[in-house]
């Protein structure tokens, strides 16, 4: 039950981003087929470099990674049955978290949520430049969440920081 909870909560969020890739890159690579303007270029460099930094290190590598393998590492070594049927959502710190951690989890997928329902309205080439970004934040995401993963396997020291959970100080 240890390691399900650990597999099961990393494994998860992995599924989730993966198939949010897999659904927005088409949108993305339908952009080959469109004449694009300068305009056009000129946003997609931009989207593809600002969702990498803003998305991908300082989203995912520097906060939502290393929070969501050590929640994971904290739920293998403390499993609660209904912790470890939740683990994606425990990972990502909706339920069994601190006050401030369930907020701006809460916070910040409404956020997104929001993000993801105006962008559907964007026509092409428009939606396909800002999935384009988003497809490239997600990666990062993805490579940053295997990255603490293999840290938190082979030198757990190297990865400090809470777990935000209730009965931490």
């Amino acid at each position: 039950m240890k390691a399900f909870g650990f597999v099961w909560g990393i494994g998860g969020i992995l599924l989730l981003l993966t198939s949010a890739v897999y659904r927005l890159a088409p949108v993305a690579l339908a952009l080959e087929c469109l004449p694009l303007s300068l305009l056009h270029w000129a946003a997609l460099v931009f989207s593809m470099l600002y969702m990498a930094y803003a998305e991908g290190y300082k989203g995912f590598h520097q906060g939502f990674a290393p929070r969501v393998v050590i929640r994971a590492d904290y739920l293998r070594q403390n499993p609660r049955v209904l912790h470890v049927l939740l683990a994606p959502i425990f990972c990502m710190g909706y339920i069994y978290a601190t006050r401030r951690r369930k907020l701006l989890s809460y916070g910040l997928s409404l956020m997104i949520v929001s993000f993801v329902l105006v962008a559907r309205m964007l026509p092409q080439p428009w939606r396909g430049i800002v999935d384009a970004g988003v497809v490239i934040g997600l990666a990062i995401g993805i490579g940053s969440i295997m990255y603490f993963l293999i840290v938190i396997i082979f030198k757990p020291e190297r990865l400090v920081a809470s777990a935000e959970v209730p009965t931490d100080s």
